[in-house]
């Protein structure tokens, strides 16, 4: 596990220096059928990932590349899910909000996941067995025990009275602002803390926040990385009002609304 963790750490840095290629200079922005951004970093950092991952001899299900039906990988063991680019309107805005995110999918669980920051280098990373952690500049490749060691465990102690609730400060569903409500009637003190792509598990992860409640929808790459990382640290990524954990390789990628 380890070594596989090693792998795709370096995957994750690897796509992120394609973004930042790209970050650095004017770009052009094409669109999906969505009319979602889609720029020249995004299938950069796909192709960079790729021939990285492939040295592991498991198969690769990515936001760039997802063409892959559900009758050929439902018999999927084990295999990547990939997001080469978090954020691209975090990357179009260029606020730095954007993320490269990697995780190992096992039997529907995701049991490893790597976030990267490209533009702060922030690295969280997290592997069954191993352990969630957070390295706040990543400056060069080592050994995964060697990062280990120079990296936080997650969640970090936070030494706050107030509850923080990650969300738009601007657009709150019904259900989200009935989750607030809840909150407060219980007696607490709600903040709120905003931020962009992957980046929002990771505030629970790490302990800045304390929920995140996703009553919109997201895709199965936006969220597998995060979710291994929050559930190695000790936490609960739930579907929407029940107890059962966010599944992956589902015939429809989509995922259900989930609380964090």
């Amino acid at each position: 596990m380890k070594k596989l963790l090693e792998t795709a750490i370096q995957a994750a840095i690897l796509g992120g220096d394609e973004i930042l290629k790209i970050y650095s200079k004017d770009f052009e922005v094409e669109f999906k059928q969505d009319e979602s951004p889609l720029t020249l970093a995004d299938k950069n950092a796909h192709i960079a990932i790729e021939k990285k991952l492939v040295e592991t001899d498991l198969p690769i299900l990515s936001e760039e590349g997802k063409s892959i039906s559900f009758e050929e990988r439902k018999n999927w063991a084990r295999f990547w899910m990939v997001d080469p680019l978090d954020g691209t309107k975090e990357f179009v805005k260029r606020n730095g909000e954007f993320t490269v995110n990697i995780a190992l999918i096992e039997n529907g669980k995701s049991i490893l996941g790597v976030i990267y920051v490209p533009v702060t280098k922030e690295l969280y990373f997290a592997a069954k067995g191993v352990g969630s952690y957070k390295m706040e500049e990543f400056l060069k490749m080592e050994e995964i025990d060697s990062l280990i060691s120079n990296s936080s465990l997650l969640p970090k102690k936070e030494n706050r009275k107030e509850t923080v609730i990650v969300a738009s400060r601007s657009h709150l569903s019904a259900e989200t602002e009935a989750f607030f409500e809840e909150q407060k009637g219980l007696g607490k003190k709600i903040e709120t803390l905003s931020k962009g792509s992957s980046l929002k598990l990771c505030m629970v992860a790490e302990g800045k926040a304390d929920f995140y409640p996703r009553y919109a929808p997201t895709m199965e790459w936006d969220t597998a990385a995060g979710q291994a990382i929050c559930e190695i640290a000790g936490l609960t990524v739930n579907q929407y009002l029940t107890t059962t954990p966010v599944e992956y390789n589902k015939e429809n990628l989509l995922n259900p609304w989930f609380l964090v």
